[in-house]
């Protein structure tokens, strides 16, 4: 299964100006070993959001901006911090060209990293740029900065003026966002360099449904699940997850050693201590929006519990759910009758992602991702449906909390995809490039004509939100050569 689907179209614009391919040279040849410092200065900052911490008031954010700042004065760009948003331009005309980035980034497990995640890693993988942010977002805001540098030394004449926009809590609240696009005015063509190549036209919607599972502890002589817990944070397919079993026995170990043997990709260990096994589940983290692109470990534990039908005692009904709702497939398909795709966006996506642990209770939260083609009240009707219904056929007491139903994008109107499809087949050689939906979203959505650039190739695993993020450098250096042409390309026009 993808989730990256191309439109069938093609550029009609296949010509990129000479300046536009001299300047991106020039910049190759200038500014490589400059672009991985940058890059090594910003995502040394931890700009992880703390929850109830404003932006504005957070250490790391302010230390990041700060960098920001330095590496913008010390390039002849003018800088300007309006809080949430820094934005870093080059020229005074009066139209505008908008490059769409943020400074945040997701949270790590440092355990899970070979060096700090905060310290760039140059040398573990060899061609390999390796820490977080690296793809998401920090690189290509270090290629940016050194296109416009690039630019900037080259003369080049620009009909509009060229501005990097640097949001703060991208991963974490697009409401201060969404004030200051209120309250400015905004370039009437943009560009995020926040996702894939060629270009980026439709997104689906992020939702997260809640449940909820209450903890009833029941005497019994039988083996029970005392415990289940997995995830990291709810845009990341995780890869651990964890069962306790009370009152197990050999006979019990054995049986889940030989199943566990059988799985690709996951591995289990288990640890049967006096009469409580311990079970541990490693898949591999991913991309929520790319949930084929990992393992899932919560639902291939509960898999290889699932030749028993457990207690309902609240851990043992989180895991008869996820088997008789979700199993190990990605597109929802056994939770009634939510499934759906789109020709153009693909299917909708639907992933437990959090197992969040409360004094008296469980909380599962299932990410989805979905495209166009149902509306919010079918999609809640039909979630409501299927709890009730399971509920209703097994006597358990599985609770709704209220989802959340994002809306799916698509752009149709921004005039500049053919210049950037041409840009794209000229330094990749790829021909006949389309337009392509993703599973992830972008501030595209909150922007005038705004469609996504790179900094992924389709096609590739995309390592963001993943506890093994990367870029290679020689896609950070053909970031630099499509961002420099593209952008001359955007302002000469």
């Amino acid at each position: 299964m993808t989730l990256t689907l191309s439109l069938s179209v093609h550029a009609k614009n296949t010509h990129v100006s000479s300046v536009a391919k001299t300047t991106a040279d020039y910049a190759v040849a200038t500014y490589q070993e400059d672009m991985v410092n940058s890059l090594r200065a910003l995502i040394k900052h931890n700009t992880v959001a703390k929850e109830g911490v404003s932006a504005n008031d957070n250490p790391a954010h302010l230390a990041f901006k700060a960098e920001l700042k330095s590496q913008a004065q010390s390039l002849g760009l003018d800088y300007s911090d309006d809080g949430y948003v820094v934005v870093i331009g080059l020229g005074d005309q009066k139209e505008r060209v908008g490059i769409i980035t943020h400074g945040d980034v997701q949270p790590v497990n440092p355990k899970k990293w070979q060096n700090s995640p905060f310290e760039l890693d140059t040398t573990t993988e060899p061609e390999r740029l390796i820490g977080r942010g690296t793809e998401d977002d920090k690189g290509p805001i270090s290629t940016a900065l050194y296109a416009m540098k690039a630019i900037k030394d080259q003369k080049i004449a620009l009909k509009k003026r060229l501005e990097l926009y640097i949001y703060m809590a991208e991963e974490s609240d697009w409401e201060p966002l969404k004030t200051y696009i209120k309250t400015h005015d905004l370039p009437q063509t943009n560009i995020t360099i926040d996702a894939e190549y060629p270009v980026v036209t439709a997104e689906k919607g992020y939702g997260t449904v809640k449940l909820v599972f209450n903890k009833l502890e029941k005497p019994t002589i039988s083996p029970y699940i005392s415990d289940f817990s997995g995830g990291f944070f709810g845009s990341q397919i995780p890869e651990d997850a964890t069962a306790t079993i009370e009152n197990a026995n050999i006979v019990l170990l054995q049986r889940l050693m030989r199943k566990a043997r059988s799985y690709q990709g996951v591995s289990f260990d288990l640890e049967l201590k006096d009469s409580t096994l311990t079970i541990n589940a490693l898949g591999k983290s991913a991309h929520s929006s790319k949930p084929d692109e990992g393992v899932n470990a919560i639902p291939y534990l509960a898999d290889l519990l699932s030749s028993t039908r457990w207690e309902n005692n609240g851990p043992g009904t989180l895991v008869n759910f996820i088997n008789d709702n979700i199993g190990l497939g990605l597109e929802g398909k056994k939770f009634g009758n939510i499934a759906y795709q789109d020709d153009f966006m693909g299917p909708m996506t639907f992933s437990p992602t959090v197992i969040k642990q409360h004094d008296k209770s469980i909380e599962l939260n299932i990410n989805l991702r979905r495209p166009q083609g149902k509306s919010k009240q079918q999609l809640s009707e039909e979630i409501h449906q299927t709890v009730q219904n399971w509920n209703n056929k097994f006597d358990a007491d599985v609770k709704e909390l209220e989802h959340y139903i994002g809306d799916p994008f698509v752009q149709k109107d921004a005039p500049h995809i053919d210049t950037l499809l041409a840009v794209f087949t000229h330094f990749t050689g790829i021909k006949d490039a389309k337009p392509v939906a993703i599973g992830g979203g972008t501030n595209s959505r909150l922007l005038p004509n705004a469609v996504s650039f790179g900094p992924s190739m389709p096609n590739t695993k995309y390592t963001g939100h993943s506890e093994h993020e990367f870029i290679t450098m020689e896609q950070f250096v053909l970031n630099l050569k499509m961002y420099t042409a593209v952008l001359i390309e955007l302002a000469q026009k």
